[in-house]
């Protein structure tokens, strides 16, 4: 039988580590600063 277990790596934790938590702020400040360009670009444009 093949069995297919993904045990002891979840997507995201629900307490996530140092490392994963700091990836994660990153990862959302790239996304809101992505987001602030584009609507003040919106807003500029002609």
């Amino acid at each position: 039988m093949l069995r297919c277990e993904t045990v002891g790596m979840p997507v995201l934790e629900p307490n996530p580590q140092n490392g994963q938590k700091k990836l994660l702020l990153v990862l959302g400040a790239m996304l809101a600063i992505t987001v602030v360009i584009g609507i003040v670009a919106s807003v500029v444009a002609p």
